[in-house]
This record gives structure tokens, C-alpha cells and sequence, in this order.
């Protein structure tokens, strides 16, 4: 009875982080944050409206991805504003637009990926799904790396793994480049097309984080903690979502933990890489910060916000 009454009071606490996250004007705050950061950080001077509509893009299908999944299971905006939080303090990702693509497509690919869900008959939304895989890869060809891992996670626990789902699968990936190799075949410069899967195989020194900029091995260390102590807190907590919601979080889990080993295997890959983590963090972080009330949650919550903000001055100070 003890314990009972102990839970329901720290449930009908409200702390800080709980009245952000339950907040409507969380958001728009956040969006605001943003938009400062892109002005100091040079978007206008410098042109960069192509990068600035990828972040909007980016954050409104982010939007889409919590919603139409019900990541939190109560009223929050957290994954927009975790992933805008995010996004900005790695503001040396957000100038690239190759970077901004991959990271694009990537949420692109997780909406229709989880669409998938228990469908076995989802031969068109899986197509789809791996044709934002396989347009990501045009622009960083190591993503195909992870294919084989999403047609485990497509059976596993999407749970939508045939044959047809399969084929679809891999005709989905091969569409951009029918697209792309068509041109180039026409242009005469099919060697350039080739030459782009020659990556795949040409390996770095291992673990040479050596070739990394300050801001790059801080942002890394950053949302590499924040997407674990998202992971802790959901494997310990998940009985208390749905079968369906802790099969998707698995699937940020995966990604997260392999994209990290990828980063510390291959290091000049990072801002590529970075970019998808920042994906998966997202959630893993939202779900902390909106589902716990303790007051050591309070304050870790409290050093994470100061924490990014930080570390986003200390990058464009870098600049």
C-alpha cells in the first residue's frame, strides 16, 4: 500500500520536464530556438534555403512518424522538439544538403516502414519504403549496409516478411539507381556510376578518431548518451506500452546501437551516420523526458537541456 500511494504521488507530481513535455507551446518555443540558431549560424547570409526547407520538412514528418504511431502514449511533442534540439546543436550537419537528404529520406523511410506493421500484404508501402532507402544511399551509399538488418526487423518485428514483401524490397531499392544509371548510361559517364559502389568496400583504419573535428566527437558523444539512456529507460519500462509500440522502439534500438558501432568502426563516415542517429535518439529520448516524474529524472533532464544548449554555442563558436 505503501509503495502504491508512494507511485501515485510522484505520478501527480508535475516537474519540470513534465510541464514541458505535456505543453502545447513546447513546439513553437522550440521551433523558435531553431530558427536563432540557423539566423547566428549564417542560413541567410549564406543562402542556405535548400537546407532550411529539408530541417522544416524534416521536423514536420518527425511529427508525422510520433503521431501515426502513438510513440508517447500520452499528449507530447517531445520527438519534434527532441530531434529539433538535436538537429541545430549538429548545425554543421544542417549546411550540407547531401547530409539533410539522407536524413530525410531515413524518417521517410521509418514512416512507411512502420506502416508495414503485421501487413503481409504491404508489397506497395514496403516498395515505397525502400526506394527512400535506396534514393538515401544514392547520396551515401553506405546505407546499404544496413538493408540485410531491415529485412530481419521487416520479419521480426514489423512482422511483415514474405516473399512478395521481400521482392518489393529489393525492387524498391533498385528503382533510383534504374533512374540514376539511365542517365548516366545517356550521358557516356557510367564509370561514375560504378565508381560509386566502389565505397562499399574501400575501408578506413579502424577507430581512427583521429580524422574528427571537436564538435563532431562532442555531438557524437552527446546523442550517443541521450539514445542510451533513452534505451535504458524504455527496456525498463516497456510493459507499460503496447506490443505494437515496443516492437518500434526495438526497431530504434537496432538502428541506434548499429549505427554507433558503425561510427566508432568507421569514423569518416560520421556526419552521415550522425545524421540517422539523431533519428532514432529522438524517440528514445522524448519517451524519457514525457513518461518519467522522479526528481533524479527532473534533474538529469534539467543537465541534458543545458547541456545542449551548450554544446550548440560552443559549435557555432567553432564555426
Amino acid at each position: 500500500a505503501k509503495i502504491l500511494s508512494t507511485n501515485k504521488r510522484s505520478m501527480s507530481v508535475k516537474r519540470i520536464q513534465n510541464k514541458i513535455a505535456d505543453s502545447r507551446l513546447a513546439l513553437p518555443v522550440t521551433a523558435i530556438y531553431a530558427v536563432l540558431v540557423c539566423l547566428i549560424s549564417g542560413f541567410i547570409t549564406q543562402h542556405l534555403w535548400a537546407q532550411f526547407a529539408i530541417l522544416i520538412v524534416s521536423t514536420y514528418m518527425m511529427l508525422e512518424l510520433n503521431n501515426t504511431n502513438a510513440l508517447i502514449r500520452i499528449y507530447s511533442r517531445m520527438v519534434s522538439c527532441s530531434y529539433l534540439m538535436l538537429a541545430v546543436m549538429a548545425h554543421f550537419l544542417l549546411v550540407s544538403v547531401p547530409y539533410g537528404m539522407v536524413q530525410l529520406l531515413f524518417i521517410g523511410f521509418l514512416l512507411l516502414f512502420f506502416r508495414c506493421y503485421q501487413d503481409k500484404r504491404a508489397a506497395g508501402t514496403v516498395f515505397y519504403a525502400y526506394t527512400m532507402l535506396g534514393a538515401a544511399s544514392l547520396f551515401f551509399v553506405q546505407v546499404l549496409y544496413f538493408v540485410p538488418i531491415t529485412w530481419i526487423l521487416l520479419r521480426t518485428n514489423i512482422m511483415a516478411g514474405n516473399v512478395r514483401t521481400l521482392s518489393a524490397s529489393i525492387i524498391g531499392l533498385l528503382m533510383p539507381y534504374w533512374c540514376v544509371g539511365g542517365y548516366y548510361l545517356y550521358a557516356g559517364e557510367t564509370d561514375l556510376f560504378l565508381n560509386h559502389f566502389t565505397q562499399l568496400w574501400q575501408l578506413a583504419p579502424l577507430a581512427d578518431f583521429s580524422i574528427l573535428q571537436l564538435s563532431q566527437m562532442v555531438s557524437v558523444a552527446f546523442i550517443a548518451l541521450v539514445d542510451i539512456i533513452g534505451i535504458i529507460h524504455f527496456h525498463r519500462n516497456s510493459y507499460k506500452d503496447k506490443i505494437r509500440t515496443r516492437m518500434l522502439f526495438e526497431v530504434f534500438t537496432t538502428f541506434s546501437l548499429c549505427i554507433m558501432a558503425f561510427i566508432v568502426l568507421q569514423p569518416q563516415h560520421t556526419n552521415f551516420l550522425l545524421s540517422m542517429l539523431l533519428v532514432c535518439a529522438s524517440p528514445m529520448i522524448a519517451h524519457f523526458i514525457s513518461l518519467t516524474h522522479t526528481r533524479i529524472t527532473n534533474i538529469i533532464f534539467i543537465v541534458l537541456l543545458l547541456s545542449v544548449v551548450s554544446i550548440t554555442a560552443c559549435n557555432l563558436w567553432l564555426v
